[in-house]
């Protein structure tokens, strides 16, 4: 979720009753100048290759998806109009913005240093981060959800961000719903579990507390989705 959804009340008078058909955001267009290129380049960040189609009129076109996403990216020949690069501000959501910039380093792609906004002042363009806001170096000093990013380009100079979500905004995520994409996404809300828990502990006189799995699940599944954490 982009900072935009962040400022975006989830009450706002333009809400309206929940459609009652789904409507499930499937694919991306991004447009690419060399093909086999951009095929390379999304192969080596460890996407899922889910086709490769060609037909009449030097029609192609070429399906990837980033693992744990339900959303995937095609591009090809005579798949869009637009400008090879064109494509910016394509969030990634990650739960490690650390973990994640470095495994992309270590398949060789050349990615910005974490960094964080610099408050709400706007200075122009700064692709590929959306609203032109000022880079300041490093995560989120409070590791904030929503507020730690890393940027990298394909070469076609498409634009992609990596944001670190942790914790839901109210709204986003159905509260009767926990999911997660892969054992790490789990790894980590345990260890954010674990280390709540533990000032959880200290505030009850630090006794040992039997009840930790009831007490870790509650907290996962109120992080997720977005609810206020108990005392």
């Amino acid at each position: 979720m982009s900072d935009l959804k962040e400022r975006t009340s989830t009450t706002s008078p333009e809400t309206k009753a929940a459609s009652a058909v789904d409507l499930k955001l499937e694919v991306i267009v991004i447009p690419v100048s060399d093909v086999e290129r951009a095929k390379q380049f999304y192969a080596n960040l460890g996407w899922r290759l889910d086709a490769d189609f060609a037909g009449p009129d030097d029609y192609r076109v070429i399906q990837f998806t980033p693992p744990g996403s339900n959303a995937s990216v095609i591009f090809g020949k005579n798949v869009t109009p637009a400008a090879p690069g064109s494509a910016q501000g394509l969030y990634l959501i990650v739960s490690d913005i650390e973990a994640a910039r470095n495994e992309l380093l270590g398949r060789g792609v050349a990615i910005s240093e974490a960094f964080h906004a610099g408050g709400n002042v706007h200075v122009g363009s700064d692709e590929p981060y959306l609203f032109g806001r000022v880079r300041l170096s490093g995560p989120d000093p409070e590791r904030g959800s929503y507020r730690s990013y890393a940027s990298f380009s394909d070469p076609d100079g498409n634009g992609w961000l990596l944001q670190e979500v942790t914790t839901r905004l109210p709204g986003r995520v159905d509260a009767n719903a926990t999911a997660f994409n892969s054992s790490a996404d789990l790894a980590s809300a345990l260890r954010r579990a674990a280390a709540a828990h533990g000032e959880y502990e200290k505030r009850n006189g630090g006794q040992h507390d039997e009840n930790w799995p009831d007490w870790y699940a509650e907290y996962i599944v109120r992080e997720q989705s977005g609810q206020q954490q108990a005392a």
